[in-house]
């Protein structure tokens, strides 16, 4: 162990350093920016998500995960329906916007939205599923949320937009 490390380790709490190192380790987990929105016209709210899963396909379901102190996280609620849109490589522009620059309805003032059973979703997005939810866990500060997928939208081009190390990204296919 280096001097550097072991003086990390004496002034860190264990407990801190771990969850630095948990950060850090999560920052290499190259994820699918997606947009969560509910509500209906007026009332809509929406944010940034990489922590969307696929749960399986009998039903179609989904996992999505959410801070108990997020503005989505009552109305979702409230609602017990919500989209997940995934968001094209072109849609950069979005994240800080669902991400706390502005807030509420405003959010959703950028971008091509539209309504669908009472359920904003963003037209040019990647994908878009449309879900209600199915069951919850809570744990620690977030809730798991099972969203039974009801409809889905797929737009033809796959570009997603990814999320690494802490700033947007784009995928490129391999060539074998």
């Amino acid at each position: 162990m280096s001097a550097r490390s072991a003086l990390a380790l004496a002034v860190e709490p264990p407990e801190q350093a771990l969850a630095e190192d948990f950060k850090r380790a999560m920052r290499r987990l190259t994820s699918t920016v997606s947009i969560i929105a509910t509500g209906a016209e007026g009332e809509r709210s929406g944010m940034v998500a990489t922590a969307v899963s696929s749960l399986c396909t009998e039903p179609p379901s989904l996992l999505i995960c959410i801070n108990r102190t997020a503005s989505l996280y009552q109305p979702l609620l409230a609602n017990q329906r919500f989209s997940v849109n995934l968001l094209d490589a072109t849609q950069s522009r979005l994240v800080g916007i669902f991400a706390g620059q502005l807030k509420g309805s405003a959010r959703f003032e950028h971008g091509d939205w539209q309504a669908c059973d009472d359920l904003p979703y963003l037209c040019d997005a990647q994908a878009t599923l449309f879900c209600s939810v199915d069951a919850r866990l809570s744990y620690a500060t977030h809730e798991v949320i099972v969203g039974r997928v009801e409809k889905s939208r797929v737009n033809e081009r796959i570009s997603p937009l990814l999320w690494q190390d802490g700033k947007p990204a784009q995928s490129c296919e391999l060539i074998h």
